[in-house]
Formats: structure tokens, sequence, C-alpha cells
């Protein structure tokens, strides 16, 4: 079935200085983070730390003491009425926007949906799930979009897609950067080159629904890197995005998907002030151009060891300030207690993204709950 949306490209909108200086090549073969807040380590280094960084490894709390609550999700229009997030665990959310007048419901996009187990080559290696998401891809209401940040295997799921594909009969959109349009088509899941809308960052396109309304979706820059075998790193190019409803409701999402912000040395380096080098400029410019915001998804887990992760994986002080630096409203932190990351496992405890998450926002005199927080797996935030 093909897909039944209408979709339009935006006018171009970037900021006055963009270019296409993260582009490898031209046309581009390849992509690159253009900016000194990136600072790349050699397989030399990122040995080195991984073998010599002392360890503090601690085992998942078993009984779930101190995990995420995990509840079975209310995708019901009648308890919830506005610009919706659902949170499926990890970097997985279900946005639906405000329902139109007249309207049973709004747009429904699925953000880097994973439900898998597993999530690396064929199901067999790789970080695996230690919370259930809240609920089954069956018991998903009707989607219309899939928006894909960056095609790393905790991101982009062959056999999460697949199901979702098979499930909507091949009538799904599916939006992704550069390059990752032939990855969901090779993945031998069914999804048709037609299906697929590849963008470049500050690209947009608007989707329209009969009887459902519409939506914007802008590919937007993350500081990040790409690919799914060590012979095609960086192959494809990583973004954010950003999720915009038509007037009279206008909310605004933001979805950071997989970032960094800042290169430290240390853990110690908490603040991007302590760097050696600026933060990602990005988001400023991101805000500028589409904020304030409504309400953005930002990570905060997986980030440590610092020296060898910062400049990809945001810590949650990184994140407090990309909240302030996309003029967000209101925050909510995600990409922490589902997958224990492959690099990460031996020197993060799970539970300590969503302690520093608040102890870091009370000490910027942000309101918790309010300004920032955290969400229930299966939990829906409504602005």
């Amino acid at each position: 079935m093909p897909p039944k949306s209408l979709i339009t490209a935006l006018p171009p909108h970037a900021p006055d200085a963009y270019t296409t200086a993260h582009h490898v090549g031209s046309p581009p073969t390849g992509f690159k983070n253009p900016w000194p807040s990136y600072q790349t380590s050699g397989i030399g280094s990122l040995l080195r730390t991984r073998f010599n960084t002392p360890k503090n490894f601690v085992p998942i709390p078993t009984g779930r003491l101190g995990l995420v609550e995990v509840r079975k999700p209310d995708f019901s229009n009648a308890t919830h009425k506005g610009l919706k997030a659902t949170w499926i665990g990890h970097a997985s959310f279900l946005i639906e926007t405000t329902a139109p007048e007249g309207s049973e419901r709004g747009m429904r996009i699925l953000l880097d949906p994973v439900w898998s187990d597993r999530v690396g080559p064929y199901g067999m290696v790789g970080p695996v799930r230690f919370t259930p998401p809240p609920c089954t891809i069956d018991e998903l209401p009707e989607i219309d979009a899939v928006c894909i940040s960056h095609d790393h295997y905790d991101h982009l799921d062959a056999d999460t897609l697949k199901k979702l594909n098979a499930k909507q009969n091949g009538g799904l959109r599916f939006f992704c950067g550069l390059g990752v349009k032939s990855v969901l088509t090779g993945l031998g899941v069914g999804i048709h080159a037609e299906q697929v809308e590849e963008l470049d960052w500050w690209d947009g396109i608007t989707m329209s629904q009969e009887g459902v309304g519409s939506v914007d979706l802008v590919c937007t820059p993350a500081q990040h890197r790409s690919g799914r075998t060590p012979w095609n790193f960086d192959g494809t190019l990583w973004c954010s995005w950003v999720v915009k409803e038509p007037q009279p409701s206008a909310k605004k999402l933001f979805f950071a998907g997989d970032t960094g912000y800042c290169h430290v040395l240390s853990d110690e380096q908490y603040s991007h002030h302590d760097a050696p080098h600026p933060p990602c400029p990005a988001f400023k410019e991101i805000g500028a151009l589409y904020g304030p915001f409504h309400l953005a998804l930002v990570p905060i887990g997986c980030f440590k060891p610092r020296s060898a992760l910062s400049a990809q994986h945001s810590s949650p002080e990184d994140s407090l300030s990309i909240h302030k630096d996309v003029r967000s409203k209101k925050s909510i932190g995600m990409h922490y207690g589902t997958f224990r990351g492959a690099y990460s496992a031996s020197f993060e405890p799970v539970t300590e993204p969503p302690e520093r998450w608040r102890k870091g926002a009370e000490a910027e005199g942000l309101e918790w709950g309010i300004d920032v927080g955290l969400c229930d797996i299966g939990g829906t935030v409504v602005v």
C-alpha cells in the first residue's frame, strides 16, 4: 500500500552562516562535525581509555530498585489533549500533535523506534535491554511517520521497522538524514524507496493527511557519528529533529537524537566553561531559528568515560545547556535507563544519569518537573 500522506518541501530556512561544511566530497560521500567542539579520538586513544581508565562497574540493580518505572501507555485523546510525547525507552518516543478541531487525533510520529531486546548486528551482539518496552508494537495506534536520527543500531532497529511496516501494510513514511535511505531499503524488511525521504541539515517538509491535519518536520544538526559497519563510519548523516504544529496551536518540539555538546578531558569537567574547546554552536542556531520550544527531548545517559565519549554523547550537564540553547520551556531526559552502552557499561552506573540530571537542574535554578524533568517509560508528557 503506498503512503497516503502528502509531502511538500518547506522553503529553505538556515542560519546565515550555513554551508555544506559537514559534507565530505561533492556530492557528499561522507559527513563530519564541522565545529571545534568535536574532537575525535583515534583507535589507539580509545583503547588506552578503555583499558587504562579506572572502571566504576556497578551491576544493574536487582528488582528494578532505583530504575525507571514502566507503565502501560494511554494513547487515548480523551485523556491527553495537546502535543504529546510518550516515552518507549532509550531514545524512542511516540509523538502526537494536537488534534485539529473536528479530528479524532493528530499526526503521529515515531522517533528512533526500538523494541528489540538486543541492539547490534543480526540481533546477536550488542547491548541488551534491561528495561522492557511499555507495550507491544501491535498495541500501538496507527502511525503516520517514523523519523530516524542516525543509523546506529540502538536508534535504527531492523526488526522493529519490519514489524511496524508490516503492521501498516507498507503505508509508513520514513524521514532520515542523507545516505540513510539506502540503509533502510537494504535492511530486507520491506521498506521501499518511495516510502523514504532523505533530508540534509536545515531541510524541512510538511506532511499532510486528510482528516488528521499536518505537521512540519525539520532535519537539524547534531554532533555525533554514524555507521553500522567498520568500513562505513560517517558515511550517512546524523541529525536532530524539529516537530512543528500548524496554527492555531503551533506547538513545537525538539528531539535531540544522540548528540554531544563539547569535548572535555575528564568527568570532572562537567561544564563546557572548563572545556578546552567551545560548545557546539548548532543548538543556539536551532533555538534562534525555531525556538522557543514547548518541549525538548534531550539525552542524559551513556556518556562515560568523558575523555572518549564527550564529543558524541551529552552528559546531563551538557543537556541542561542544550535546554537553554534551544530555548525550551520544558525538557525531558532520555537515552538512559534502557540499554547499557557497549562502551560506557564499565564506567557509568545506570542510576547516575537521572540523579545528575536532577542535581544539575537544581544547581542551575531550574524548577524540577516544570522547566526540566523525567518521564516514566510508557508515560506521556503533554504540553
